[in-house]
């Protein structure tokens, strides 16, 4: 309040440990003071050791040896800022290094820099996307940017979305949304549609959502790992009560993509809704050279894309985009007596199922305009040429190399027992751990593959280079 003199003094939450040599500091700022400076000295202690964890990746290597968990109760007195720095040593030990050029078993690229600021950005503006008067201007932000992204991979002039933290409650909405778009919402014989291959958090959201195993249909996949069109024509024309048809736009295993145009003619002709999981593959509409990629993408109803996966956006990021972002409201909207109204009619915890929401947008936002469409064309070329450059390197060893149309390559031994599959790929993940190539060892069809995710801007020729000298080994009982 203006003028006010109260002479109310502040509450000290902290005393700092006799022996610990530090100075008090207070866990919050106080507008007009000087607790400022104190916060200010440590982050710059934290983002010291923060850029030498990242500048000094390659000297660990991917994954952590020995892990040691810090304390976790509170102490009775609060911890000085030492301490805490001490614990949050261990935590970096102990961490999975992402910026390692060897790090390729997941989808977990490292960090872009304006990412990172968006980040320290959100917490310190600690705004909430529920409501507009808690986020004034992030919640406009937010409207704004995903209106943008869906537009620009064709969705249509009004179309808009909502980020959520993670693709599997992006896929749960979107079902949700379909569900009740189409009057289906209490309809107990209701199927989804989805291949084989889909992700499982088609799965889990079909159980939030009240519906039995038997009410998901699996689509067959052809050679390829695609799901069938003519068996999904087939099933469409059984008849159903359906809620939604979900295509993939790659996969976790071999990053495969759902023939997308032939699927939403199929959807078209029998008015149902069609939402493409386009978690790994989605971010090649946003840039210009990989577009062609994702053809049909466009006659979506839906599409979840997560920037995380391949942008090196940091984590959580997921977009659920829709034609009629209006749906979302209609789906969600709850009533919320107790905040002002939003400018357009509908608030952030109004278009999803998360209520309090951290400012996400935010990293997303600075992610993007740091990297330029151009900068994302490079981000995605470079990863799929050195998937090409591992296949080529590969192909010339007795592997079975599954075809994949993005930047993940999974591959196996050809002539060898089940059994031997997984004492195989056991057994050749650790040689390569210990030459500080981490790739993942997933199953598909039935048998352990070694898979490599090529999104780390950091790997050069010369590490996937050694990883094929180091896979032939393991084939000759070198390894």
């Amino acid at each position: 309040m203006q003028g006010d003199r109260s002479t109310i003094a502040p509450i000290v939450l902290h005393a700092p440990h006799p022996d610990s040599g530090d100075p008090d500091w207070s866990p919050f700022v106080l507008p007009g003071g000087t607790d400022g400076v104190q916060l200010q000295g440590l982050i710059n202690q934290v983002s010291t050791q923060l850029v030498q964890w990242l500048e000094t990746a390659s000297q660990r290597p991917p994954l952590p040896g020995l892990v040691m968990v810090p304390a976790v109760a509170p102490d009775q007195q609060g911890l000085s800022a030492r301490q805490l720095l001490r614990d949050l040593n261990l935590v970096m030990a102990g961490s999975f290094n992402t910026n390692h050029p060897g790090a390729l078993a997941h989808l977990d690229p490292p960090a872009c820099t304006a990412s990172i600021i968006g980040e320290l950005a959100c917490a310190v503006l600690n705004n909430n996307l529920l409501a507009e008067e808690l986020s004034p201007l992030l919640s406009r932000l937010e409207r704004t940017l995903m209106g943008w992204c869906a537009r620009r991979i064709g969705l249509g002039p009004s179309a808009g979305g909502v980020l959520a933290s993670g693709g599997s409650l992006s896929n749960l909405a979107a079902l949700v949304v379909a569900r009740r778009a189409a009057g289906l919402t209490y309809d107990p014989d209701a199927r989804v549609l989805a291949s084989e291959a889909a992700h499982v958090s088609i799965d889990k959201a079909m159980a939030v959502m009240g519906l039995h195993p038997g009410q998901r249909e699996r689509i067959p996949c052809d050679a390829s790992g695609r799901m069938d069109a003519d068996a999904l024509a087939a099933a469409l024309a059984r008849g159903g009560p359906t809620i939604a048809v979900v295509a993939t736009a790659g996969t976790t295993v071999r990053g495969a993509i759902d023939p997308l145009v032939e699927i939403a003619s199929h959807c078209a002709r029998r008015g149902v809704w069609l939402h493409v999981d386009a978690a790994i593959g989605g971010v090649c509409a946003l840039g210009e050279r990989h577009r062609q990629r994702l053809q049909g993408l466009h006659q979506a109803d839906s599409v979840t894309i997560n920037p995380q996966k391949w942008l090196g956006i940091t984590k959580a990021s997921s977009m659920l985009l829709l034609r009629q972002p209006g749906l979302l409201a209609e789906a969600f909207a709850g009533p919320l007596p107790y905040m002002e109204p939003a400018s357009d009619g509908v608030h952030g915890g109004d278009s999803g199922l998360q209520g309090t929401r951290p400012a996400e947008v935010l990293k997303l936002w600075l992610g993007l305009r740091q990297l330029g469409i151009v900068g994302i064309d490079r981000l995605i070329t470079a990863a799929l040429d050195r998937a090409a450059l591992l296949r080529r390197q590969l192909e010339p060893l007795p592997l079975v190399l599954p075809s994949g149309d993005l930047h993940l390559v999974c591959f196996r031994p050809e002539a060898a027992s089940h059994d031997q599959h997984a004492s195989w790929s056991l057994r050749t993940r650790q040689r390569l751990l210990g030459e500080g190539l981490m790739l993942s060892r997933p199953q598909l069809d039935g048998c352990f593959h070694l898979k490599a995710v090529l999104g780390n801007p950091h790997t050069g020729a010369h590490h996937l280079r050694h990883l094929a000298d180091l896979v032939a080994a393991s084939l000759n009982g070198a390894a």
